[in-house]
Protein backbone atom coordinates (compact mmCIF):
# COMPACT_ATOMS: atom_id res chain seq x y z
CA UNK A 1 0.00 0.00 0.00
CA UNK A 2 1.66 3.64 -1.04
CA UNK A 3 1.96 6.26 1.36
CA UNK A 4 -0.28 9.35 0.47
CA UNK A 5 3.46 10.80 -0.86
CA UNK A 6 4.08 8.42 -3.19
CA UNK A 7 1.23 9.09 -5.22
CA UNK A 8 1.88 11.41 -8.02
CA UNK A 9 0.36 14.83 -8.10
CA UNK A 10 -1.08 14.37 -11.38
CA UNK A 11 -3.43 11.47 -9.91
CA UNK A 12 -4.27 14.19 -6.78
CA UNK A 13 -7.05 16.06 -6.61
CA UNK A 14 -6.36 19.62 -6.59
CA UNK A 15 -7.45 20.77 -2.60
CA UNK A 16 -4.66 23.38 -2.70
CA UNK A 17 -7.70 25.18 -5.11
CA UNK A 18 -9.71 25.65 -1.99
CA UNK A 19 -7.14 26.78 0.90
CA UNK A 20 -3.12 27.62 -0.49
CA UNK A 21 -2.35 26.89 3.03
CA UNK A 22 -3.81 25.99 6.55
CA UNK A 23 -3.35 29.41 7.76
CA UNK A 24 -6.11 30.38 5.08
CA UNK A 25 -8.23 27.49 6.41
CA UNK A 26 -7.71 28.71 10.33
CA UNK A 27 -8.96 32.27 8.97
CA UNK A 28 -11.93 30.67 7.54
CA UNK A 29 -12.90 29.09 10.37
CA UNK A 30 -12.75 31.99 12.61
CA UNK A 31 -14.54 33.99 10.42
CA UNK A 32 -16.86 31.86 9.87
CA UNK A 33 -17.54 31.44 13.72
CA UNK A 34 -17.70 35.11 14.06
CA UNK A 35 -20.30 35.76 11.41
CA UNK A 36 -22.44 32.76 13.31
CA UNK A 37 -21.82 34.70 16.82
CA UNK A 38 -23.42 38.19 14.82
CA UNK A 39 -26.38 36.39 13.66
CA UNK A 40 -27.56 37.01 17.01
CA UNK A 41 -28.39 40.74 16.15
CA UNK A 42 -31.43 39.10 14.09
CA UNK A 43 -32.88 37.38 16.91
CA UNK A 44 -35.90 38.69 18.19
CA UNK A 45 -36.57 41.26 14.81
CA UNK A 46 -37.42 38.89 11.81
CA UNK A 47 -40.78 40.25 11.91
CA UNK A 48 -40.25 44.15 11.99
CA UNK A 49 -39.67 44.46 8.33
CA UNK A 50 -39.24 42.73 5.18
CA UNK A 51 -36.05 43.94 4.24
CA UNK A 52 -35.01 42.89 8.18
CA UNK A 53 -36.53 38.99 7.12
CA UNK A 54 -34.49 39.42 3.62
CA UNK A 55 -31.07 40.72 4.87
CA UNK A 56 -31.35 38.35 7.74
CA UNK A 57 -31.61 35.08 4.94
CA UNK A 58 -29.03 36.32 3.08
CA UNK A 59 -26.86 36.75 5.70
CA UNK A 60 -27.97 33.06 6.61
CA UNK A 61 -26.53 32.14 3.78
CA UNK A 62 -23.11 33.82 3.93
CA UNK A 63 -22.35 32.58 6.91
CA UNK A 64 -23.45 28.55 6.11
CA UNK A 65 -21.31 29.14 2.68
CA UNK A 66 -18.47 29.95 5.06
CA UNK A 67 -19.11 26.79 7.37
CA UNK A 68 -19.36 24.71 4.69
CA UNK A 69 -16.14 25.51 2.87
CA UNK A 70 -14.15 25.31 6.27
CA UNK A 71 -15.97 21.88 6.68
CA UNK A 72 -15.73 20.54 3.26
CA UNK A 73 -11.48 20.64 3.21
CA UNK A 74 -11.25 19.82 6.38
CA UNK A 75 -13.01 16.62 5.82
CA UNK A 76 -11.53 16.00 1.72
CA UNK A 77 -7.90 16.05 3.73
CA UNK A 78 -8.72 13.65 6.27
CA UNK A 79 -10.20 11.40 4.01
CA UNK A 80 -6.68 11.09 2.22
CA UNK A 81 -5.32 9.73 5.23
CA UNK A 82 -7.57 8.97 8.00
CA UNK A 83 -4.31 8.36 10.46
CA UNK A 84 -3.09 11.71 9.88
CA UNK A 85 -3.95 13.37 13.54
CA UNK A 86 -3.34 16.99 12.08
CA UNK A 87 -5.95 16.32 9.74
CA UNK A 88 -8.39 14.74 12.65
CA UNK A 89 -7.82 17.78 14.48
CA UNK A 90 -9.27 20.06 11.67
CA UNK A 91 -12.05 17.80 10.99
CA UNK A 92 -13.05 17.70 14.69
CA UNK A 93 -12.82 21.59 14.46
CA UNK A 94 -14.81 21.86 11.39
CA UNK A 95 -17.54 19.55 13.16
CA UNK A 96 -17.51 21.75 16.04
CA UNK A 97 -17.71 25.11 13.94
CA UNK A 98 -20.76 23.38 11.93
CA UNK A 99 -22.26 22.40 15.63
CA UNK A 100 -22.04 25.81 16.60
CA UNK A 101 -23.26 27.69 13.83
CA UNK A 102 -26.27 25.48 14.31
CA UNK A 103 -26.96 26.54 17.26
CA UNK A 104 -26.47 30.25 16.90
CA UNK A 105 -28.61 30.27 14.15
CA UNK A 106 -31.52 27.83 15.77
CA UNK A 107 -33.62 30.94 16.67
CA UNK A 108 -34.20 31.22 13.36
CA UNK A 109 -36.91 29.13 12.32
CA UNK A 110 -39.24 28.67 14.97
CA UNK A 111 -39.15 32.74 15.18
CA UNK A 112 -39.78 32.91 11.57
CA UNK A 113 -42.72 30.62 11.63
CA UNK A 114 -44.17 32.65 14.56
CA UNK A 115 -43.85 35.69 11.96
CA UNK A 116 -48.33 35.66 11.83
CA UNK A 117 -49.69 34.30 7.77
CA UNK A 118 -50.94 37.66 6.98
CA UNK A 119 -47.81 39.76 7.93
CA UNK A 120 -45.75 37.30 6.17
CA UNK A 121 -47.58 37.69 2.93
CA UNK A 122 -47.28 41.26 3.24
CA UNK A 123 -43.74 40.83 3.31
CA UNK A 124 -43.31 38.60 0.15
CA UNK A 125 -45.67 40.76 -1.35
CA UNK A 126 -43.46 44.06 -0.60
CA UNK A 127 -40.25 43.05 -0.93
CA UNK A 128 -39.51 41.39 -4.44
CA UNK A 129 -36.02 39.77 -2.93
CA UNK A 130 -37.82 37.45 -1.32
CA UNK A 131 -39.34 35.78 -4.12
CA UNK A 132 -35.92 34.47 -4.93
CA UNK A 133 -36.42 32.12 -1.04
CA UNK A 134 -39.70 31.30 -2.22
CA UNK A 135 -39.22 27.54 -2.05
CA UNK A 136 -37.00 27.97 1.13
CA UNK A 137 -40.40 29.79 2.70
CA UNK A 138 -42.92 26.67 1.52
CA UNK A 139 -40.24 24.39 2.64
CA UNK A 140 -40.03 26.04 6.23
CA UNK A 141 -43.75 26.47 6.69
CA UNK A 142 -44.33 22.95 5.59
CA UNK A 143 -42.47 21.96 8.54
CA UNK A 144 -44.17 24.08 11.63
CA UNK A 145 -45.74 20.94 12.64
CA UNK A 146 -42.81 19.58 13.67
CA UNK A 147 -40.31 23.00 14.89
CA UNK A 148 -39.75 23.23 18.27
CA UNK A 149 -39.76 26.58 20.18
CA UNK A 150 -36.17 28.71 20.28
CA UNK A 151 -34.82 26.96 23.67
CA UNK A 152 -35.35 23.51 22.42
CA UNK A 153 -34.20 23.96 18.90
CA UNK A 154 -31.14 25.90 20.23
CA UNK A 155 -30.76 22.82 23.12
CA UNK A 156 -30.87 20.58 19.65
CA UNK A 157 -28.55 22.27 17.60
CA UNK A 158 -25.85 22.08 20.47
CA UNK A 159 -26.28 18.37 20.79
CA UNK A 160 -25.98 18.07 17.30
CA UNK A 161 -22.23 17.05 17.33
CA UNK A 162 -22.35 14.57 20.25
CA UNK A 163 -25.48 12.83 18.21
CA UNK A 164 -23.65 12.42 15.12
CA UNK A 165 -20.83 10.71 17.50
CA UNK A 166 -22.00 6.76 16.10
CA UNK A 167 -21.20 8.07 12.58
CA UNK A 168 -17.51 9.13 13.82
CA UNK A 169 -16.93 6.34 15.51
CA UNK A 170 -18.11 4.13 12.81
CA UNK A 171 -15.35 5.70 10.38
CA UNK A 172 -13.09 5.40 12.48
CA UNK A 173 -13.01 1.81 12.94
CA UNK A 174 -14.16 1.15 8.96
CA UNK A 175 -11.74 3.80 7.44
CA UNK A 176 -8.68 3.81 10.14
CA UNK A 177 -8.37 0.83 12.56
CA UNK A 178 -10.16 -2.34 11.23
CA UNK A 179 -7.07 -4.92 9.42
CA UNK A 180 -8.23 -7.48 7.51
CA UNK A 181 -5.10 -9.17 7.35
CA UNK A 182 -3.30 -10.80 3.87
CA UNK A 183 -4.47 -13.49 1.93
CA UNK A 184 -3.10 -15.29 -1.17
CA UNK A 185 -4.12 -14.51 -4.51
CA UNK A 186 -4.79 -16.26 -7.92
CA UNK A 187 -0.89 -16.44 -8.18
CA UNK A 188 -0.24 -17.58 -4.48
CA UNK A 189 0.97 -14.17 -3.42
CA UNK A 190 0.41 -12.98 -0.01
CA UNK A 191 -1.55 -9.41 -0.68
CA UNK A 192 -2.87 -7.32 2.32
CA UNK A 193 -7.15 -7.16 2.12
CA UNK A 194 -8.81 -4.08 2.22
CA UNK A 195 -11.49 -1.93 1.43
CA UNK A 196 -10.42 -0.94 -2.04
CA UNK A 197 -9.34 -4.77 -3.12
CA UNK A 198 -12.14 -6.73 -1.52
CA UNK A 199 -15.01 -6.50 -4.39
CA UNK A 200 -11.65 -7.34 -7.08
CA UNK A 201 -10.86 -10.78 -4.75
CA UNK A 202 -14.67 -11.80 -4.70
CA UNK A 203 -14.79 -11.24 -8.21
CA UNK A 204 -11.81 -13.62 -8.88
CA UNK A 205 -11.66 -16.90 -11.51
CA UNK A 206 -10.37 -19.09 -8.20
CA UNK A 207 -13.05 -20.04 -5.76
CA UNK A 208 -10.07 -20.12 -2.91
CA UNK A 209 -9.42 -16.78 -3.46
CA UNK A 210 -13.16 -15.61 -2.95
CA UNK A 211 -13.28 -17.68 0.08
CA UNK A 212 -9.71 -16.82 1.65
CA UNK A 213 -11.48 -12.85 1.08
CA UNK A 214 -15.06 -12.90 2.20
CA UNK A 215 -13.26 -14.97 5.53
CA UNK A 216 -10.89 -12.67 6.28
CA UNK A 217 -13.20 -9.66 6.03
CA UNK A 218 -16.40 -10.72 7.88
CA UNK A 219 -13.99 -12.66 10.28
CA UNK A 220 -12.27 -9.02 11.04
CA UNK A 221 -15.82 -7.40 11.34
CA UNK A 222 -16.91 -10.24 13.62
CA UNK A 223 -14.10 -9.67 15.95
CA UNK A 224 -15.59 -6.37 17.20
CA UNK A 225 -19.60 -7.26 16.85
CA UNK A 226 -20.46 -6.30 19.92
CA UNK A 227 -18.80 -2.92 19.56
CA UNK A 228 -20.18 -2.61 16.01
CA UNK A 229 -23.95 -3.36 17.08
CA UNK A 230 -24.12 -0.80 19.89
CA UNK A 231 -22.69 1.82 17.31
CA UNK A 232 -25.13 1.13 15.64
CA UNK A 233 -28.01 0.66 17.70
CA UNK A 234 -27.12 3.82 19.67
CA UNK A 235 -27.23 5.74 16.21
CA UNK A 236 -30.72 3.97 15.43
CA UNK A 237 -32.05 5.10 18.52
CA UNK A 238 -30.88 8.67 18.19
CA UNK A 239 -33.14 8.63 14.86
CA UNK A 240 -36.23 7.27 16.64
CA UNK A 241 -35.77 9.88 19.61
CA UNK A 242 -34.88 12.94 17.16
CA UNK A 243 -38.41 11.79 14.71
CA UNK A 244 -40.13 11.57 18.74
CA UNK A 245 -39.17 14.98 19.53
CA UNK A 246 -40.09 17.01 16.35
CA UNK A 247 -43.46 14.80 16.13
CA UNK A 248 -43.08 12.84 13.59
CA UNK A 249 -45.22 9.62 13.62
CA UNK A 250 -42.05 7.34 12.54
CA UNK A 251 -38.31 7.66 11.97
CA UNK A 252 -38.96 6.83 8.02
CA UNK A 253 -41.68 9.75 8.01
CA UNK A 254 -39.19 12.09 9.30
CA UNK A 255 -36.59 11.00 7.22
CA UNK A 256 -38.88 11.31 4.13
CA UNK A 257 -39.90 14.71 5.18
CA UNK A 258 -36.60 16.53 4.49
CA UNK A 259 -37.45 15.84 0.06
CA UNK A 260 -41.44 15.79 0.76
CA UNK A 261 -41.53 12.26 -0.38
CA UNK A 262 -44.44 10.35 0.42
CA UNK A 263 -44.44 7.02 1.92
CA UNK A 264 -45.86 5.55 -0.73
CA UNK A 265 -42.13 5.98 -2.52
CA UNK A 266 -40.61 4.12 -0.48
CA UNK A 267 -43.49 1.21 0.06
CA UNK A 268 -44.05 0.90 -3.95
CA UNK A 269 -40.26 0.23 -4.30
CA UNK A 270 -39.84 -2.58 -1.30
CA UNK A 271 -43.19 -3.96 -3.04
CA UNK A 272 -42.35 -4.23 -6.08
CA UNK A 273 -38.97 -5.42 -5.55
CA UNK A 274 -40.69 -8.26 -3.54
CA UNK A 275 -42.65 -9.20 -6.28
CA UNK A 276 -39.82 -9.48 -9.00
CA UNK A 277 -37.63 -11.55 -6.66
CA UNK A 278 -38.19 -14.63 -8.21
CA UNK A 279 -36.77 -13.23 -11.30
CA UNK A 280 -33.39 -12.66 -9.19
CA UNK A 281 -33.80 -16.37 -7.82
CA UNK A 282 -33.96 -17.22 -11.49
CA UNK A 283 -30.74 -15.30 -12.24
CA UNK A 284 -28.91 -17.16 -9.43
CA UNK A 285 -29.61 -20.29 -10.43
CA UNK A 286 -28.20 -19.29 -13.77
CA UNK A 287 -24.84 -18.17 -12.06
CA UNK A 288 -25.07 -21.51 -10.07
CA UNK A 289 -25.33 -23.56 -13.46
CA UNK A 290 -22.79 -21.37 -14.93
CA UNK A 291 -20.12 -21.70 -12.31
CA UNK A 292 -20.69 -25.44 -11.37
CA UNK A 293 -21.26 -25.69 -8.14
CA UNK A 294 -24.28 -27.37 -6.85
CA UNK A 295 -24.85 -24.32 -4.31
CA UNK A 296 -23.72 -20.56 -4.53
CA UNK A 297 -22.20 -19.29 -1.44
CA UNK A 298 -22.27 -15.89 -0.65
CA UNK A 299 -18.76 -15.67 -1.83
CA UNK A 300 -19.55 -16.44 -5.26
CA UNK A 301 -21.84 -14.21 -5.74
CA UNK A 302 -20.08 -11.46 -7.32
CA UNK A 303 -18.19 -13.94 -9.85
CA UNK A 304 -18.54 -13.12 -13.23
CA UNK A 305 -19.80 -15.90 -15.50
CA UNK A 306 -17.73 -14.50 -18.19
CA UNK A 307 -14.78 -12.67 -19.23
CA UNK A 308 -13.85 -9.40 -21.32
CA UNK A 309 -11.26 -10.00 -24.29
CA UNK A 310 -9.47 -6.97 -21.84
CA UNK A 311 -10.33 -6.05 -18.46
CA UNK A 312 -7.36 -4.14 -17.53
CA UNK A 313 -7.96 -0.29 -18.46
CA UNK A 314 -5.24 2.02 -17.29
CA UNK A 315 -6.99 5.64 -15.85
CA UNK A 316 -6.15 7.33 -18.69
CA UNK A 317 -7.76 5.25 -21.17
CA UNK A 318 -11.23 4.65 -18.75
CA UNK A 319 -11.05 8.76 -18.88
CA UNK A 320 -11.45 8.91 -23.18
CA UNK A 321 -13.72 5.82 -22.21
CA UNK A 322 -16.25 7.95 -20.60
CA UNK A 323 -16.01 10.87 -22.86
CA UNK A 324 -16.91 8.55 -26.11
CA UNK A 325 -20.08 7.32 -23.71
CA UNK A 326 -21.25 10.95 -22.12
CA UNK A 327 -21.14 12.01 -25.89
CA UNK A 328 -25.02 11.71 -26.11
CA UNK A 329 -25.27 14.59 -23.48
CA UNK A 330 -23.82 16.85 -26.08
CA UNK A 331 -20.76 19.58 -26.27
CA UNK A 332 -21.54 21.31 -23.40
CA UNK A 333 -21.70 18.28 -21.18
CA UNK A 334 -18.08 16.41 -22.15
CA UNK A 335 -16.13 19.70 -22.59
CA UNK A 336 -16.95 20.72 -18.87
CA UNK A 337 -15.94 16.60 -17.84
CA UNK A 338 -12.66 16.93 -19.75
CA UNK A 339 -11.65 20.33 -18.15
CA UNK A 340 -12.68 19.14 -15.01
CA UNK A 341 -10.02 15.91 -15.26
CA UNK A 342 -7.39 18.51 -16.54
CA UNK A 343 -7.82 21.01 -13.44
CA UNK A 344 -7.80 18.01 -10.79
CA UNK A 345 -11.00 17.02 -9.93
CA UNK A 346 -10.25 13.46 -9.22
CA UNK A 347 -8.26 11.93 -6.48
CA UNK A 348 -7.61 8.69 -8.41
CA UNK A 349 -5.81 5.85 -6.43
CA UNK A 350 -5.71 4.37 -3.28
CA UNK A 351 -3.40 4.89 -0.23
CA UNK A 352 -2.64 4.12 3.13
CA UNK A 353 -5.12 5.29 5.20
CA UNK A 354 -7.31 6.59 2.47
CA UNK A 355 -11.76 6.61 3.13
CA UNK A 356 -12.47 3.58 0.96
CA UNK A 357 -15.09 3.75 -1.56
CA UNK A 358 -15.60 6.93 -3.83
CA UNK A 359 -17.37 10.42 -3.35
CA UNK A 360 -18.42 13.68 -4.97
CA UNK A 361 -18.15 16.21 -2.87
CA UNK A 362 -16.99 19.28 -2.45
CA UNK A 363 -18.62 22.92 -1.33
CA UNK A 364 -20.47 25.73 -3.21
CA UNK A 365 -17.47 27.75 -4.62
CA UNK A 366 -14.97 24.55 -4.95
CA UNK A 367 -14.56 22.04 -7.81
CA UNK A 368 -17.04 19.37 -7.28
CA UNK A 369 -14.22 16.94 -6.38
CA UNK A 370 -14.40 12.90 -6.82
CA UNK A 371 -12.77 10.61 -4.55
CA UNK A 372 -11.22 7.43 -5.97
CA UNK A 373 -9.92 4.53 -5.36
CA UNK A 374 -9.03 3.18 -8.83
CA UNK A 375 -7.76 -0.13 -9.42
CA UNK A 376 -7.46 -0.41 -13.07
CA UNK A 377 -10.58 -2.90 -13.79
CA UNK A 378 -13.44 -1.74 -15.99
CA UNK A 379 -15.98 -1.53 -13.08
CA UNK A 380 -13.71 1.64 -11.63
CA UNK A 381 -15.01 3.45 -15.13
CA UNK A 382 -18.22 2.62 -14.24
CA UNK A 383 -17.01 3.77 -10.74
CA UNK A 384 -15.78 7.46 -12.42
CA UNK A 385 -18.77 7.98 -14.63
CA UNK A 386 -20.90 7.46 -11.76
CA UNK A 387 -19.31 10.12 -9.46
CA UNK A 388 -18.89 12.27 -12.52
CA UNK A 389 -22.22 12.51 -12.62
CA UNK A 390 -22.69 13.60 -9.16
CA UNK A 391 -20.07 16.05 -9.67
CA UNK A 392 -21.27 17.28 -12.92
CA UNK A 393 -24.74 17.47 -11.29
CA UNK A 394 -23.16 20.00 -9.01
CA UNK A 395 -21.26 22.12 -11.91
CA UNK A 396 -24.65 22.75 -13.56
CA UNK A 397 -26.58 23.37 -10.49
CA UNK A 398 -23.36 26.10 -9.04
CA UNK A 399 -23.05 28.05 -12.23
CA UNK A 400 -27.17 28.57 -12.39
CA UNK A 401 -28.43 28.69 -8.94
CA UNK A 402 -27.40 30.45 -5.87
CA UNK A 403 -26.22 28.95 -2.71
CA UNK A 404 -29.34 28.89 -1.12
CA UNK A 405 -30.19 25.88 -3.80
CA UNK A 406 -26.80 25.16 -5.49
CA UNK A 407 -27.11 21.69 -3.76
CA UNK A 408 -29.32 18.77 -4.67
CA UNK A 409 -30.93 15.68 -2.51
CA UNK A 410 -29.84 12.58 -3.00
CA UNK A 411 -33.05 11.52 -4.03
CA UNK A 412 -32.11 13.87 -7.70
CA UNK A 413 -27.92 13.33 -7.19
CA UNK A 414 -28.30 9.93 -7.87
CA UNK A 415 -29.87 10.01 -11.12
CA UNK A 416 -27.48 12.62 -12.55
CA UNK A 417 -24.78 9.73 -11.32
CA UNK A 418 -27.14 6.52 -12.81
CA UNK A 419 -27.82 8.05 -15.83
CA UNK A 420 -24.22 8.42 -16.34
CA UNK A 421 -23.76 4.51 -16.34
CA UNK A 422 -26.29 3.50 -18.25
CA UNK A 423 -24.97 5.45 -21.09
CA UNK A 424 -21.82 3.84 -20.13
CA UNK A 425 -23.30 0.58 -20.30
CA UNK A 426 -25.21 0.95 -23.53
CA UNK A 427 -22.10 2.47 -25.48
CA UNK A 428 -19.67 -0.60 -24.39
CA UNK A 429 -22.59 -2.78 -25.78
CA UNK A 430 -22.54 -1.00 -29.02
CA UNK A 431 -18.85 -1.12 -29.09
CA UNK A 432 -17.63 -4.12 -27.84
CA UNK A 433 -19.15 -6.28 -30.78
CA UNK A 434 -17.88 -10.19 -30.18
CA UNK A 435 -19.43 -12.69 -28.11
CA UNK A 436 -17.21 -12.76 -25.21
CA UNK A 437 -17.60 -9.49 -24.54
CA UNK A 438 -21.48 -8.92 -25.17
CA UNK A 439 -21.96 -12.09 -22.88
CA UNK A 440 -19.57 -10.35 -19.97
CA UNK A 441 -21.49 -7.03 -20.39
CA UNK A 442 -24.96 -8.29 -20.46
CA UNK A 443 -23.87 -10.34 -16.99
CA UNK A 444 -22.63 -6.87 -15.77
CA UNK A 445 -25.73 -5.35 -16.40
CA UNK A 446 -27.40 -7.36 -14.57
CA UNK A 447 -25.08 -7.23 -11.61
CA UNK A 448 -25.70 -3.42 -11.67
CA UNK A 449 -29.56 -4.15 -10.90
CA UNK A 450 -28.25 -6.49 -8.51
CA UNK A 451 -26.25 -4.58 -6.18
CA UNK A 452 -28.12 -1.29 -6.78
CA UNK A 453 -32.23 -2.06 -7.27
CA UNK A 454 -32.35 -5.33 -5.21
CA UNK A 455 -29.60 -4.85 -3.01
CA UNK A 456 -30.19 -1.64 -2.15
CA UNK A 457 -33.72 -2.18 -1.64
CA UNK A 458 -32.42 -5.02 0.44
CA UNK A 459 -30.34 -2.57 2.66
CA UNK A 460 -33.49 -0.37 2.90
CA UNK A 461 -35.95 -3.13 4.32
CA UNK A 462 -33.06 -3.58 7.35
CA UNK A 463 -32.98 0.31 8.07
CA UNK A 464 -37.00 -0.25 8.21
CA UNK A 465 -37.26 -3.30 10.52
CA UNK A 466 -34.24 -2.59 12.72
CA UNK A 467 -35.82 1.52 13.39
CA UNK A 468 -39.24 -0.26 13.83
CA UNK A 469 -37.42 -2.59 17.22
CA UNK A 470 -36.09 1.00 18.27
CA UNK A 471 -39.64 1.94 18.46
CA UNK A 472 -41.20 -0.97 20.15
CA UNK A 473 -38.19 -0.14 22.33
CA UNK A 474 -36.51 -4.06 21.53
CA UNK A 475 -32.87 -4.30 22.21
CA UNK A 476 -30.13 -4.22 18.45
CA UNK A 477 -28.37 -6.60 19.77
CA UNK A 478 -25.55 -8.03 17.69
CA UNK A 479 -28.01 -11.26 17.82
CA UNK A 480 -30.84 -9.79 16.66
CA UNK A 481 -29.04 -7.51 13.96
CA UNK A 482 -27.34 -10.41 12.63
CA UNK A 483 -31.09 -12.75 12.73
CA UNK A 484 -32.44 -10.00 11.25
CA UNK A 485 -30.43 -9.24 7.90
CA UNK A 486 -29.68 -13.04 7.61
CA UNK A 487 -33.50 -13.74 7.12
CA UNK A 488 -33.59 -10.53 4.50
CA UNK A 489 -30.40 -11.96 3.23
CA UNK A 490 -32.19 -15.34 2.17
CA UNK A 491 -35.37 -14.01 1.12
CA UNK A 492 -33.40 -12.23 -1.48
CA UNK A 493 -30.62 -14.46 -2.53
CA UNK A 494 -33.28 -16.98 -2.66
CA UNK A 495 -33.12 -21.00 -1.76
CA UNK A 496 -30.14 -21.27 -4.50
CA UNK A 497 -27.30 -19.92 -2.35
CA UNK A 498 -26.25 -21.00 0.99
CA UNK A 499 -25.92 -18.87 3.52
CA UNK A 500 -23.35 -18.36 6.33
CA UNK A 501 -22.75 -16.99 9.98
CA UNK A 502 -20.54 -14.63 8.09
CA UNK A 503 -22.74 -12.67 5.74
CA UNK A 504 -25.22 -12.00 9.02
CA UNK A 505 -22.55 -9.63 9.71
CA UNK A 506 -22.51 -7.71 6.27
CA UNK A 507 -25.01 -4.78 8.17
CA UNK A 508 -22.08 -4.44 10.34
CA UNK A 509 -20.30 -2.66 7.40
CA UNK A 510 -22.14 -0.20 5.04
CA UNK A 511 -21.49 3.03 6.20
CA UNK A 512 -24.83 4.10 4.38
CA UNK A 513 -26.39 2.42 7.48
CA UNK A 514 -25.74 5.64 9.21
CA UNK A 515 -27.28 8.12 7.26
CA UNK A 516 -30.74 6.25 7.80
CA UNK A 517 -33.33 5.76 5.18
CA UNK A 518 -30.41 7.09 2.54
CA UNK A 519 -30.16 3.56 0.49
CA UNK A 520 -33.17 3.51 -0.84
CA UNK A 521 -32.49 6.42 -2.60
CA UNK A 522 -30.05 4.37 -4.93
CA UNK A 523 -32.84 2.32 -6.15
CA UNK A 524 -35.31 5.14 -6.68
CA UNK A 525 -32.66 6.89 -8.65
CA UNK A 526 -31.58 3.90 -10.63
CA UNK A 527 -35.28 3.25 -11.58
CA UNK A 528 -35.68 7.00 -12.71
CA UNK A 529 -32.19 6.50 -14.49
CA UNK A 530 -32.80 3.74 -17.00
CA UNK A 531 -35.90 5.47 -18.08
CA UNK A 532 -34.38 8.73 -18.28
CA UNK A 533 -31.30 7.01 -20.36
CA UNK A 534 -33.71 5.37 -22.66
CA UNK A 535 -35.13 8.76 -23.41
CA UNK A 536 -31.84 10.43 -23.95
CA UNK A 537 -30.72 7.78 -26.63
CA UNK A 538 -34.35 7.26 -28.00
CA UNK A 539 -35.24 11.10 -28.59
CA UNK A 540 -32.04 13.22 -29.15
CA UNK A 541 -32.15 17.05 -28.81
CA UNK A 542 -35.04 17.13 -26.67
CA UNK A 543 -34.52 14.61 -24.04
CA UNK A 544 -31.44 16.22 -23.72
CA UNK A 545 -32.29 19.28 -23.51
CA UNK A 546 -34.77 18.55 -20.86
CA UNK A 547 -32.09 16.69 -18.85
CA UNK A 548 -29.40 19.46 -18.52
CA UNK A 549 -32.02 21.47 -17.79
CA UNK A 550 -32.83 19.25 -14.74
CA UNK A 551 -29.32 19.01 -13.98
CA UNK A 552 -29.68 23.08 -13.69
CA UNK A 553 -32.30 23.28 -10.93
CA UNK A 554 -30.33 22.48 -7.96
CA UNK A 555 -32.78 22.24 -4.87
CA UNK A 556 -34.91 25.20 -6.40
CA UNK A 557 -38.06 22.63 -6.13
CA UNK A 558 -39.00 19.10 -4.02
CA UNK A 559 -36.92 15.81 -5.89
CA UNK A 560 -39.89 14.68 -7.06
CA UNK A 561 -41.36 17.69 -9.22
CA UNK A 562 -37.40 18.20 -10.51
CA UNK A 563 -37.84 14.60 -12.07
CA UNK A 564 -40.69 15.25 -13.56
CA UNK A 565 -38.83 17.88 -16.12
CA UNK A 566 -36.61 15.37 -17.07
CA UNK A 567 -39.23 12.91 -17.65
CA UNK A 568 -39.89 10.57 -14.99
CA UNK A 569 -42.67 11.17 -12.52
CA UNK A 570 -41.67 8.79 -9.48
CA UNK A 571 -44.79 9.46 -7.44
CA UNK A 572 -45.82 6.22 -9.44
CA UNK A 573 -45.05 2.40 -9.78
CA UNK A 574 -44.17 3.11 -13.55
CA UNK A 575 -40.33 3.32 -13.75
CA UNK A 576 -40.20 0.61 -10.93
CA UNK A 577 -41.79 -1.47 -13.15
CA UNK A 578 -40.36 -0.25 -15.85
CA UNK A 579 -37.50 -1.05 -14.71
CA UNK A 580 -38.34 -4.72 -13.40
CA UNK A 581 -39.18 -5.34 -16.83
CA UNK A 582 -35.56 -4.38 -18.19
CA UNK A 583 -34.23 -6.77 -15.47
CA UNK A 584 -36.15 -9.25 -16.57
CA UNK A 585 -35.63 -8.73 -20.14
CA UNK A 586 -31.88 -9.00 -19.32
CA UNK A 587 -31.94 -12.44 -17.54
CA UNK A 588 -33.98 -14.12 -20.33
CA UNK A 589 -30.80 -12.79 -22.45
CA UNK A 590 -28.48 -14.43 -20.33
CA UNK A 591 -30.20 -17.40 -20.03
CA UNK A 592 -30.32 -18.01 -23.63
CA UNK A 593 -26.20 -16.72 -24.16
CA UNK A 594 -25.86 -19.73 -21.25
Amino acid sequence: MKKRADIQKKYRWNIESMYANETAWEDDLAKASTYSERYARYSGKLADSAKTLLKALRDMDQVWLTAERVYVYARMRRDEDNNDPKYQAMADKAQTLFAKVAADLSFFTPEFLAIPKAKLEGFRQTERGLAGYAHIIETLLRKKPHTLGKKEENLLAQLSEPLSATNEIFSMINNADIRFGEIKDEKGRSVELTHGNYITMLESKERKVRKAAYEAMYDAYGKQRNTLAATYGFNTKTDVVAARVRNYGSSLKAALSGDNVPLSVYDNLVGIVNENLPTLHRYMDIKRGALGVRKLAMYDVYAPLFKLSKDRLAYEDAVELMLDALAPLGQAYTKAVESGVRSGWIDVYENEGKSSGAYSFGSYDSMPYILMNYSERLKDAFTLVHEMGHSMHSYFTRRTQPYRYGSHSIFTAEVASTVNESLLMQHLLETRTGKADRRYLTNMYIEEFRTTLFRQTMFAEFERVTHEWAERGEALTSDSLCDIYSALNEKYFGPGVATDARIAMEWARIPHFYRAFYVYKYATGFSAATAIADRLLDEGYGAVRDYLHFLKLGDSDDPIELLKVAGVDMSGPEPIENAMRVFEGLVDSLESLV
